[in-house]
This record gives C-alpha cells, sequence and structure tokens, in this order.
C-alpha cells in the first residue's frame, strides 16, 4: 500500500464518513486475515506471554531480596485485578512461592528476569513490525540491526505506558489505602479507569505510529485504530474473566494447566486486538484513496 502523506484529521473523518463503520470493520477483518495477522497473533502472544512471566521473576526476585512484603501484594493484586481468571493465578502463584521462600536472596532470578524480559519485549517489538508491515502491505521489514534498535525504543516507551496503564487500571483504592486523605482515594477510583485506558491506547499509537516501515500519517488516522484495538482488548478481556468466572470448575480441574492456557489465551486475543486496530488504521487510509 503506498504511503499516504498530507493527510489531516478533516480528510480521515470525510473518509470514515464515505466508508461506514460497518463496511471498514468488515474490509478491516479480511484484510488482516489477508496479511496472515492470526499468525503474526500468535507469535506475538508467546513472546507477550514469556515477557509477563520473565518481568514477574523479575519482580518478586526484587522484593524478596529488598524483603518488602507490601511490593509482593502489590504485584498479587495488581495481577489479580488485570490478568482474568486462571491466567492471573498462575503468575500468582510464583508471588506466594516466592514469599514462602523470603530469606533466600533471588539475585540471579532478578537478573535473569529483568534482563530477559528486555530482551524478548525487544523481539517482540520485532514481530510487531513484521506484521504492522504486512497490514499496509510493506512486504520487507527493516535491516535487522535497524529493525531491533528501533525494537528496543518501542518496548521501553510502549512498554513504560502498559505498564503504567495495568498499574492505574488494577490497583484502584489500593493505593491510597493507608492515607486519611478520602477524598484522593475517591478521586483516584473515578480517574484511574479513564486515565490507564488513555496510557493503554497512547502504547497502541506509539506502536501504530513508529513501528511500521512506512511514512505513517496524521495521528488522527491512527487513532481510529488505535481506539478500536482498546475497545476490542478491553471487551475480550472481561468477556474472558466473565467466562472464568462463570466457569470456575475450569481452573479448580486442572489446577496449573488452566492457568497457562488462559494466559496464552489472553496474550492471543490482546494480540489480535493489536493487530485488528492496525487493520482498521491501513483500510481506513486505503479507501481514502478509493475511487468514490
Amino acid at each position: 500500500m503506498r504511503e499516504t502523506r498530507e493527510l489531516t484529521g478533516d480528510d480521515a473523518i470525510a473518509a470514515l464518513r464515505r466508508t461506514g463503520w460497518a463496511k471498514l470493520l468488515t474490509d478491516s477483518f479480511l484484510r488482516l486475515r489477508s496479511a496472515d495477522g492470526f499468525s503474526h497473533a500468535r507469535s506475538l502472544a508467546y513472546l507477550t506471554s514469556l515477557v509477563m512471566i520473565q518481568a514477574l521473576i523479575g519482580l518478586v526476585g526484587l522484593a524478596s531480596i529488598i524483603h518488602q512484603g507490601s511490593l509482593s501484594r502489590v504485584i498479587d493484586h495488581t495481577i489479580r485485578q488485570a490478568v482474568p481468571g486462571p491466567a492471573g493465578h498462575v503468575l500468582t502463584t510464583a508471588v506466594t512461592q516466592a514469599n514462602l521462600n523470603g530469606d533466600q536472596h533471588h539475585y540471579g532470578a532478578v537478573l535473569v528476569g529483568i534482563l530477559g524480559s528486555l530482551l524478548t519485549a525487544t523481539t517482540a517489538m520485532g514481530q510487531v513490525e513484521r506484521g504492522l508491515n504486512r497490514m499496509y502491505g510493506v512486504e520487507r521489514d527493516r535491516p535487522t540491526r535497524a529493525k531491533y534498535v528501533r525494537a528496543f525504543y518501542a518496548a521501553l516507551s510502549a512498554g513504560t505506558l502498559s505498564v503504567f496503564a495495568f498499574i492505574c487500571l488494577a490497583l484502584g483504592n489500593v493505593l491510597f489505602q493507608a492515607s486519611s486523605a478520602n477524598v484522593l482515594s475517591v478521586a483516584w477510583s473515578i480517574v484511574r479507569w479513564p486515565l490507564g485506558i488513555l496510557l493503554i491506547a497512547a502504547a497502541v499509537t506509539v506502536t501504530f505510529r513508529w513501528t511500521p516501515r512506512r511514512r505513517q500519517p496524521h495521528l488522527s488516522w491512527l487513532s481510529v485504530g488505535s481506539a478500536t484495538s482498546v475497545i476490542l482488548w478491553v471487551l475480550s478481556t472481561a468477556a474472558l474473566g466473565v467466562f472464568f468466572r462463570l466457569s470456575s470448575q475450569f481452573g479448580s480441574t486442572y489446577g496449573p494447566l488452566a492457568g497457562v492456557v488462559a494466559l496464552l489465551l489472553w496474550s492471543f486475543l490482546s494480540s489480535v486486538s493489536l493487530f485488528y486496530g492496525a487493520s482498521v488504521a491501513a483500510q481506513l487510509e486505503a479507501q481514502h484513496r478509493a475511487p468514490s
């Protein structure tokens, strides 16, 4: 797909009105399939799960070294609130195990966890570039060095925004539970939802803006795709959480295996949400150039 330059927000609105949401979403799904988006999503889901596990190992090891039980409790609470069902349980089990062995210093775990998660996150962003390039019809990725240098910075920027978003969405009133300022607690319980969603949208927009090997249009064009990704991610995460709550026997019957399956499934749905949003952004550009 040719690069589209000098497009403004008014052009995006005009293209969206001319196309219509129903046709845009349908054509975007066809674009996702044609670009082998589900295969890219599967690869990204594996890497995302691995990043979460490695980062958790590093954080739990750090909490054990500095003897901060409160940090472990915050990690545990954040995972339980942000990751649905058995997927969260299989991750929090590691936190519990570390607390039971708190006298042991896990310097190796911190090193392997932090460095490993950063390396895997960089690889994951390289996979994101490959997937987004195919959504836009770009057949070749950047040269290896340029690709993974950019992927490293993308992992730091978009990854940091995502971490803060998870913290906002997951902590709830826990952040101010030791404070006597009830006003702060009430204000935070209201602000954390739009703030968390805004941070996720910013992370997705940064990814769409800087990852593909092409000159991207105005941010207003990308915002349509990023909003689609965020909405789809929120809906799929909520639906998965409801499913696991209604089928609680699944987790109790299969134990850790259920947690692994749930983690991979949640990561896959999150990855599909990302690539589908990119497909929407790409298809909107294509519709702009289509004859009236």
